[in-house]
């Protein structure tokens, strides 16, 4: 697992990462979202042992100090920018990767064979990585992570750019290392993917945490009311004079509690048609959190 304390960063007059707490248990999913220029990039910086944090600690299964080499390897890191050398093949980029790591010999042919398989490449490992599908790069890059085997993983917006099938398998995939008891840190800026993935949610912005919990936590907390939205067979006095929004026969209203409405509607006489209830997203609760301004 991964545990951070008390952790900052500044560039300059520039505080990137502000003294942030966060806490990663084995068998679960991370999901660290925020707006471009939020401080992910940093904190992952932070936590891989690329960057030295101002002040604070990070700890990586009970060991300190992300820098040194055996803390390390406990580590497999799948970054945004993909991680791979296109002049070599599929085989020898997790060949490579696997010696970085202190893999040789036979345990290292018998982890790049499963690293193949484990994202469906082995038809295409003698092939460069230049050769690849933009999905078929994603896999191998997501595969140089976990060649080693590693107890924790960091995966940086691993989807973007990939097609609908590689993207799912993409999902089957960190749900399987979920389940065997892996540590996931999860960046993305499609909430639907946290929303399905991710057992915790912090949400950051301006280096700040300023939201942890569970998705469904999150939603009730920070979500705002359900959307209503109900067709009537014919509109009446008494549903105008409940608020909400009139259109036609349409009548829309926020409120926290969309099945009282509903009821005070058929119980006022009104014979409904047809009715939706959105309720609150994650999306939305992020939008609520860091606002709707555009990020550079």
């Amino acid at each position: 697992m991964i545990t951070a304390t008390n952790l900052s960063k500044r560039f300059g007059d520039l505080t990137a990462v502000d003294n942030i707490d966060l806490e990663m248990a084995p068998k679960q999913t991370f999901g660290l979202l925020g707006p471009n220029g939020a401080g992910k990039t940093t904190t992952i910086s932070m936590l891989a042992g690329v960057l030295a944090p101002d002040s604070g600690t990070v700890k990586v299964n009970g060991a300190d100090d992300p820098t040194r080499s055996e803390v390390r390897r406990q580590l497999g890191i799948a970054p945004q920018a993909l991680a791979l050398y296109d002049q070599l093949t599929g085989r020898e980029n997790l060949g490579f990767f696997g010696k970085l790591y202190g893999l040789s010999g036979s345990k290292l042919k018998e982890r790049v064979d499963w690293a193949l398989d484990f994202v469906d490449l082995t038809d295409r490992a003698g092939d460069k990585s230049k050769e690849y599908s933009g999905g078929m790069q994603r896999r191998l890059n997501l595969a140089c992570a976990v060649v080693h085997d590693p107890p924790v993983l960091m995966l940086d917006e691993p989807t973007v750019g990939v097609d609908p099938q590689s993207r799912n398998m993409i999902f089957e995939k960190i749900e399987q290392f979920k389940a065997e008891g892996r540590t996931v840190l999860y960046t993305t800026h499609y909430m639907e993917e946290a929303e399905r993935l991710c057992d915790q949610v912090a949400i950051i912005d301006h280096g700040k945490i300023l939201a942890l919990d569970t998705v469904d936590g999150l939603i009730k907390t920070h979500g705002g009311d359900a959307r209503l939205t109900v067709e009537l067979v014919e509109m009446t006095e008494d549903v105008k004079a409940m608020g909400g929004e009139i259109d036609g026969l349409h009548v829309t209203m926020q409120t926290p509690d969309p099945m009282s409405e509903i009821s005070r509607i058929r119980d006022s006489g009104a014979e409904i048609r047809s009715l939706r209830i959105d309720r609150p997203s994650l999306e939305q609760v992020f939008l609520n959190l860091t606002g709707r301004r555009l990020r550079d």
